[in-house]
């Protein structure tokens, strides 16, 4: 249970505790509501990408900056515990990006992005990456306003994830699973997970890729752009 949010009730929680539980998560839901209402005033499309620490989500960022930043405007916000090693990155890329720390508390919610979106220049951007902090159970509860949740699973964490760790995939449009270029090393059914994760979500889409090799690249580039042109036509 996180300390600082209160988010996960262990079993047999109080009355009191589910109270301030369910308070705080009406809280995100307002704040999120916010969030869309920036997003939609910016025609932004934001995507927020979730996954245990070590999944590749900053790799899979890099890479996808240098093939979408020559046709769109885009900035990010980063999200960790401690250091800003991951905004660094990005900065490189010659990215607007803001870092968010949040020294315990294991997920970011709809304030904390509320208040990193205004150290963006939003006004100038069409796609924004959050890439939350590293943990496969708290950031599926909470909403950020964004259009569209990712999460990635790569093959070094193991094929039972998608039934250990449920919510996040449920919660999820898309499950990207990363590091493809590992099956060979590693005793992972490809096939089986993705049958685990369509009985969990039979609304997912999955795309298996490597950031390393570019497999399954192109098809995640395109679905995002799929993505963004239909949040456009949407909005007209």
């Amino acid at each position: 249970m996180c300390k600082e949010c209160g988010c996960g009730l262990p079993e047999g929680a109080s009355k009191e505790v589910v109270e301030v539980f369910e308070n705080i998560l009406k809280h995100n839901e307002e704040y999120a509501k916010h969030n869309r209402e920036h997003f939609e005033k910016h025609g932004i499309f934001a995507v927020n990408l979730m996954s245990a620490p070590g999944a590749g989500k900053t790799t899979l960022l890099e890479t996808t900056l240098e093939a979408l930043k020559d046709e769109y405007k885009i900035g990010v916000i980063e999200g960790d515990l401690e250091t800003e090693r991951d905004a660094e990155r990005i900065r490189k890329k010659g990215i607007p990006v803001y870092q968010i720390t949040t020294g315990s508390a294991c997920h970011l919610d709809a304030a904390l992005v509320h208040k990193a979106m205004h150290h963006l220049p939003l006004e100038e951007l069409d796609i924004l990456f959050v890439e939350n902090i590293g943990n496969l159970v708290c950031p599926a509860n909470y909403d950020l306003g964004t259009h569209l949740n990712v999460t990635l699973l790569s093959v070094p964490e193991g094929e039972d994830k998608p039934e250990k760790y449920p919510l996040i995939f449920k919660t999820s449009e898309l499950v990207l699973i990363t590091k493809i270029d590992l099956l060979p090393y590693f005793d992972f059914d490809l096939e089986k997970v993705k049958e685990q994760i369509k009985r969990i979500n039979p609304q997912a889409q999955i795309i298996a890729l490597s950031a390393k090799t570019g497999q399954g690249f192109e098809e995640w580039i395109n679905f995002l752009k799929n993505q963004l042109n239909s949040n456009k036509n949407k909005e007209k």
